[in-house]
């Protein structure tokens, strides 16, 4: 789903390069991250599809009876899931390179993707166990994916904020999924700002990805302690 999201949307809005102050020149640069930040946000909540299909089938119940912290119940699998996003993160920055991808940060641009995606993919995987824990059906997998598309589609997924207008701006411009974009992206845009690669573009992606993944695994702790009480 990633490569075909970068692809789709690459393809299709090839054109919004030539959009005044488009900070690049090749759309797979800018939709490169968003597949990946996408396929992260949903590696993140299948998590909680995961979770509510044991808790249904009633194996989670011999999960909550292991002699071991209720805590491994969530960084347990929130460690697996961040390897397959490593290793789904590195698939996509190769196709994309050779659909003509571009890093223009360097080492240092790739390093803030992974960032981004094992950021998001935390922040998801909180979320989406958390729910999980609260309804303990599939009323819960609806709103992950609900929840996924509304926080990504009203930021700058699609096109950057200088050249939003109206609410969508107002929005994007206040939501957390923005900055941890701008940071995906850090090293495949804005080659000629003398931000590009600095603290200034990087530190807001950052401080949403320690403060939303904390929200989210304090969400998916608490949830999991009240499904055992």
């Amino acid at each position: 789903m990633p490569i075909f999201n970068m692809i789709v949307f690459a393809g299709t809005f090839f054109a919004v390069t030539k959009i005044p102050g488009f900070p690049t020149d090749r759309s797979i640069n800018w939709y490169m991250p968003l597949g990946i930040m996408m396929g992260a946000a949903f590696g993140g909540v299948g998590l909680g599809f995961t979770a509510i299909r044991d808790i249904e089938t009633g194996f989670y119940d011999r999960l909550r009876m292991t002699p071991t912290s209720r805590l491994s119940l969530v960084l347990g699998p929130l460690m697996g899931t961040l390897v397959r996003i490593v290793m789904m993160t590195s698939i996509v920055i190769v196709i994309g390179v050779a659909l003509g991808a571009r890093f223009s940060g360097g080492v240092l641009g790739v390093l803030c993707l992974y960032i981004a995606a094992l950021g998001l993919a935390t922040i998801g995987a909180g979320w989406g166990l958390g729910l999980a824990f609260r309804f303990q059906d599939m009323r819960g997998a609806a709103v992950m994916q609900l929840s996924i598309f509304l926080v990504m589609f009203l930021s700058s997924a699609q096109v950057p904020l200088n050249v939003m207008t109206g609410w969508l701006h107002t929005v994007a411009r206040v939501n957390p999924a923005t900055n941890i974009l701008r940071l995906a992206r850090v090293g495949l845009v804005d080659v000629g700002n003398p931000d590009h690669l600095s603290w200034n573009a990087v530190w807001g992606g950052l401080v949403a990805i320690g403060v939303m993944g904390t929200l989210a695994l304090t969400f998916a702790v608490r949830s999991l302690h009240r499904l055992s009480e």
